[in-house]
């Protein structure tokens, strides 16, 4: 029997499909979405698909081409783009620096520039405390950070506002591109000022957003990182007139900005946000608190270490002394407004102009100005007052134009406010007497007296004291301020060679027609006035008052202009000039100025009170300083028992006191008249005839203090 024909087993058992394995490879096997039998689901799903189809097909098409619209538009920036060299300096307008006659720094203004600067070559804490600052991925991103603007969208939708309003998320690129303004230089024919081409680049829409981007992803593809970072520091403004990191460290540290410090450089740094509110010469308190907010960013980057940051918290930075002065704001303001107006407001050079100031005479005038109003001036008087302290040349040393002495760009009272001269004018009378020939000792009649004035009827003026003295020397007609005398002598010398005089001595205002001229019925201003009582000090030579002496170029050595002195022309006869001088310092031992008295020193000068006490002068000299000083109030209120030889007197002594702190007593320049006989007969003094005399009090006040 044989197998043969039988067939063989298998060699194994066949392979069985359990249950578990057909779940398996059922779950391995494609899924099929049950379709559902709903007609109305069926459609919505294929509505769907097809929406999600258009949008994918169209929505790639889009990308591509806004990126290449993108790319093109970056690409044609890019081409635009020139050297970064030529991008650190934008300013529309150079900067003026303002030296003393020490030749130290007391002023800025324009649009400052210290000096290039660089990412290499700045403080590195200046540089991390930018980054810091401004742009902590500064490093990281191509020119726009998504990050960034992400989480500025978050933070203002937080706070209420719209994603675009508030935080922008801008890298320093895209500042650095608004600050070029997209490559768009300053225009005189298409904006009308400064201030709206700088508010034109400074505009925020979705537009100007789009353009910044561009031009920030060309900087960043045409220029280094270090690059980008130097152009910013460079072109930023930082306050008080400071644009780019050595201006404001120049101006606030009188230091350079490779020399910063950690607090310094975060004080610097914190001015990014706002310039003009946080600047330290605005309020230094301030800017140290938001320094203090940069201090911190700093140490938890790890720019600073703690023991850093705790040493830059505990010593904040502080302005340098030149800064935290802030002294010869209205001198600083009238030189700029003396000088060229294209190289001085208008200048698109950078200049440096020498002055006549002294800083320790400036000093003195602020501190007297105080000292007064702090003593003797009730609080919250409106009243105003100004100084003028110059040399005998003209050379202006000192200048307060009113009480606030910081004040930049304010109202100055010394060369903007022309008031009534009062009696101050009386010198000029018995300048032109004695030039023509009368002495001091000449006699005059002070007695009633009366003029008719063609067109305006009969004029008689009065005494302050509402008396008559008889016969009086010009010397004690000048020194007790007596009214009547004054008009006499210039009608006997005439008016118009008073008027001349006068004028040639320095005082440019229209001067009075009638006779009320010898009484200071006309207008002139506080310089004016001092500078013609410096050309009586002089020997009779007119003088210009000038604060200017060099002005040149930065780095060049030759000035554009100079000048040494401010006298001019001869008015008078040196010995007309001296027996003046001596006429006027008896004013100061024996008449009305009396207040005005300095210890062991002599001193002239001359009270002046103007009608209704709406203006009180006084002004006088030393043999090496002139001073003069107004007092009055800007509406011409009447001031209220004030006369020129009270308060303004007392203002001139803390003045010259000050100023002549160190300085040897020197004679005034002066010569005692020859006796000389009497030549009008003296009638007995008598009072004036009975009538209204105005308030008792005013009565005894002018009693006491004269005009």
């Amino acid at each position: 029997m044989g197998n043969s024909g039988r067939r063989k087993p298998p060699l194994a058992a066949p392979k069985r499909t359990t249950g578990g394995s057909a779940r398996k490879a059922k779950a391995r096997a494609p899924r099929r979405r049950a379709r559902s039998r709903n007609p109305l689901v069926r459609l919505v799903r294929a509505v769907l698909g097809g929406i999600w189809r258009l949008v994918w097909g169209v929505g790639w098409r889009v990308g591509v081409a806004v990126s290449l619209v993108l790319a093109l538009a970056v690409a044609y920036t890019y081409t635009t783009l020139p050297a970064y060299q030529t991008l650190i300096d934008g300013r529309a307008r150079g900067s003026v620096t303002l030296l003393d006659r020490d030749g130290e720094v007391f002023a800025w203004r324009g649009h400052q520039f210290g000096g290039i600067v660089t990412a290499d070559t700045v403080s590195p804490h200046l540089k991390n405390a930018v980054i810091a600052t401004e742009d902590r991925r500064f490093y990281l991103h191509p020119g726009v950070d998504p990050i960034g603007i992400a989480s500025a969208i978050r933070i203002n939708l937080r706070e209420g506002r719209g994603p675009l309003e508030g935080n922008g998320g801008s890298t320093i690129t895209q500042q650095t591109a608004k600050l070029l303004c997209f490559g768009e230089d300053y225009d005189e024919t298409r904006w009308q000022s400064e201030a709206e081409y700088v508010a034109y680049c400074r505009q925020s829409s979705i537009w100007r957003k789009l353009r910044e981007a561009v031009y920030a992803l060309a900087m960043e593809a045409k220029f280094a990182k270090d690059e980008i970072l130097t152009i910013y520091l460079n072109r930023a403004y930082l306050g008080a007139g400071a644009y780019g990191a050595e201006a404001a460290a120049q101006r606030y540290f009188g230091k350079s900005a490779a020399t910063l410090n950690a607090a310094e450089a975060a004080m610097i740094a914190g001015l990014l946000t706002a310039p003009s509110t946080l600047a330290p010469t605005a309020n230094l308190e301030r800017s140290q608190n938001r320094a203090s907010v940069v201090v911190g960013l700093m140490q938890r980057q790890g720019y600073l270490s703690d023991e850093q940051a705790s040493a830059a918290l505990a010593r904040p930075a502080r302005l340098s002394e030149a800064a935290e002065r802030k002294a010869g704001g209205y001198f600083a303001d009238w030189v700029m407004g003396a000088g060229p107006e294209f190289l001085t407001r208008d200048t698109t050079e950078d200049v440096i102009i020498r002055t006549t100031l002294d800083a320790r005479i400036q000093r003195a005038a602020e501190a007297a100005m105080k000292t007064v109003f702090a003593d003797k001036v009730r609080d919250g008087s409106k009243a105003q007052a100004a100084i003028v302290v110059m040399s005998a040349d003209g050379a202006v040393r000192a200048m307060v134009g009113g009480r606030d002495t910081t004040a930049i760009g304010a109202f100055n009272r010394a060369i903007m406010a022309k008031r009534q001269t009062g009696s101050a004018f009386k010198p000029f009378v018995y300048a032109a007497a004695l030039e023509l020939g009368e002495s001091a000792n000449s006699v005059v009649v002070d007695e009633p007296y009366c003029l008719d004035i063609p067109g305006s009827g009969r004029w008689c003026p009065e005494n302050y004291t509402r008396d008559y003295k008889g016969s009086v020397t010009l010397t004690q007609a000048l020194a007790q301020s007596i009214n009547v005398p004054a008009v006499k002598v210039a009608q006997r010398v005439g008016l118009d060679t008073v008027r001349k005089v006068a004028s040639d001595f320095g005082i440019d205002s229209d001067m009075a027609d009638g006779p009320a001229l010898a009484l200071g019925a006309s207008e002139s201003t506080l310089l004016e006035m001092t500078g013609a009582y410096a050309g009586i000090l002089n020997g009779g030579s007119s003088v210009t008052p000038f604060g200017m002496t060099d002005l040149r170029l930065l780095g060049e050595d030759r000035p554009l202009m100079a000048r040494e002195t401010g006298i001019g022309e001869r008015v008078i006869r040196e010995s007309a000039a001296r027996e003046l001088v001596w006429m006027m310092s008896r004013v100061v031992e024996d008449g009305t100025g009396r207040r005005a008295r300095l210890p062991g020193r002599e001193v002239a000068g001359k009270t002046g009170t103007t009608q209704a006490a709406r203006d009180a002068w006084f002004l006088g000299f030393t043999a090496d300083y002139v001073a003069g000083v107004w007092m009055g109030y800007d509406d011409n209120t009447p001031l209220t028992g004030v006369t020129g030889g009270g308060l303004p007197a007392e203002i001139w002594r803390e003045t010259m006191l000050r100023v002549h702190e160190g300085l040897e007593p020197k004679p005034l320049p002066m010569q005692r008249p020859a006796p000389q006989p009497a030549t009008a007969t003296a009638p007995p003094p008598r009072r004036r005839a009975p009538g209204p005399i105005g308030n008792p009090i005013e009565t005894i006040l002018r009693s006491i203090f004269g005009n």
